[in-house]
C-alpha cells in the first residue's frame, strides 16, 4: 500500500484497523475502496468482507468514522471486529454462522476528517448531508439540516448538481455491491454527539412519513426487547428528533426501492449519546474531541463493550430473518397501526 510510503501521518484508528485485519487473517477479504486526499495527505478507505463470498446471503454491514470528530464510532466497530476475530479462532458456532452469513465493514469512511480533526471531509463537506436527497419542510436558515452557503460553515452539503464526494460515493458503491445484493441485510452506521441516550435510528431523516418497512422494524424491535430487556437504546425513526437533507442511508434505501430490489434492506444509525459524557466531566467541553468522544479511560472502555450485544443480535437476526421478516398481510396492517401510534403520533 503506497500511502504508507508517502510520509502521510497515520491515524491511530488506521493502525488499529491494520492490527484487526492481521488478527482476522484469512477470515477477511480486504479491499481499498478508494483513496481520500487533501493537499499532501492521502489515506485509504478500506473495506472488509468477513464470511461467505456469496453476495446473496444475509448480510450485516457496519460503518464508522463518517464524521471525522466522532472517532468513537470507528472504535466501536473495531472493538466488535476484534471480538469477532478472537471468536473465529476457536468458536465453532461463530465459524458455522459465517458460512451462511456475511459481515461487511467500512470502519473509517472519512480518514481525512479524522486526520484534520474536523467533522467534514477535506473539502469541507458533511458526508451525511451530501447525497442528492431533499428533506420536507425545512427552512433555509436551519443550517444543521444541511446547506449550500459555504464550506466554512458546518453541515455544508456541497455545491448543487455536483457529484457526491469521494468518500460518500465509496460508501454508496460498496453498499450497492456488497449489501443490496443480499436477500436480507441490516446496516449500522455509528455516530456520536446527540442527547443523553444511545439512540438506534431507522429512516427516514428526510421526512416524517412512515418508513415502508416499519412493520419489520417493529417486529425486530420486539424481538430485541424480549432477548435483551435491559438494553439501553431508544429505537425510533430519526425524523422524530430532527430532519436533514442529503442523508446517505435515505438515498441508498430509496435507490434500492426504485430498482425494485426484492431483498429486504434495513439501514440503522447508532447515535451514541455524548451529552452524558459531558455531564459527567464538564472539562470535556473544552476539548474538540471531548464533545463527541469519551475521554476518561473507564468511559471509553464502557462504550467499546456496550454495543457488542447489539451487533451480535443483529447478526443473529439476519441469519434467522424468517423469524421476523415473513409477516402476513393482516399482521402487517396491525403492526403498521401500532407503529403509527408509537413513533408517528397518529
Amino acid at each position: 500500500m503506497d500511502y504508507l510510503e508517502t510520509g502521510t501521518p497515520l491515524l491511530p484508528e488506521l493502525l488499529e484497523l491494520f492490527e484487526v485485519i492481521e488478527r482476522l487473517g484469512k477470515n477477511a477479504t480486504v479491499s481499498e475502496v478508494s483513496i481520500a486526499s487533501h493537499d499532501e495527505i492521502r489515506l485509504p478507505i478500506l473495506a472488509l468482507v468477513i464470511g461467505s463470498s456469496d453476495r446473496t446471503l444475509p448480510t450485516l454491514g457496519l460503518f464508522g468514522g463518517v464524521h471525522g470528530l466522532e472517532r468513537i464510532g470507528t472504535r466501536v466497530v473495531l472493538a466488535y471486529l476484534r471480538t469477532l476475530a478472537e471468536l473465529l479462532r476457536w468458536d465453532k458456532h461463530t465459524q458455522r454462522l459465517l458460512t451462511t452469513t456475511r459481515i461487511v465493514c467500512m470502519p473509517i469512511v472519512n480518514p481525512i476528517g479524522m486526520c484534520l480533526r474536523r467533522r467534514a471531509n477535506g473539502n469541507g463537506v458533511d458526508l451525511m448531508r451530501n447525497a442528492p436527497v431533499e428533506a420536507d419542510g425545512i427552512a433555509p436558515y436551519h443550517l444543521h439540516a444541511g446547506h449550500r452557503f459555504s464550506p466554512r460553515l458546518p453541515w455544508y452539503r456541497g455545491r448543487a448538481g455536483q457529484p457526491m464526494e469521494t468518500e460518500a460515493e465509496a460508501v454508496c458503491r460498496f453498499v450497492s455491491e456488497e449489501v443490496l445484493t443480499a436477500r436480507v441485510s441490516i446496516t449500522v452506521d455509528v455516530h456520536s454527539g446527540y442527547g443523553t441516550r444511545d439512540r438506534f435510528w431507522f429512516p427516514y431523516a428526510r421526512t416524517k412519513d412512515p418508513f415502508p418497512e416499519v412493520a419489520e422494524v417493529l417486529t425486530l424491535n420486539k424481538l430485541f426487547d424480549q432477548a435483551y430487556p435491559n438494553h439501553v437504546y431508544c429505537i425510533e425513526p430519526q425524523s422524530r428528533q430532527y430532519r436533514s437533507h442529503g442523508d446517505l442511508w435515505d438515498y441508498l434505501y430509496d435507490e434500492n426501492a426504485r430498482r425494485n430490489a426484492r431483498g429486504l434492506f434495513l439501514p440503522f444509525c447508532l447515535e451514541l449519546g455524548s451529552w452524558i459524557w459531558l455531564r459527567k466531566s464538564f472539562r470535556q467541553f473544552f476539548s474538540l474531541l471531548g464533545v463527541f468522544n469519551p475521554l476518561a479511560r473507564h468511559r471509553l472502555q464502557r462504550a467499546l463493550r456496550r454495543h457488542i450485544p447489539l451487533f451480535d443480535f443483529l447478526l443473529r437476526a439476519v441469519a434467522s430473518s424468517e423469524a421476523w421478516s415473513a409477516i402476513p398481510e393482516d399482521q402487517r396492517r396491525a403492526l403498521e397501526h401500532e407503529a403509527d401510534k408509537l413513533w408517528y403520533g397518529r
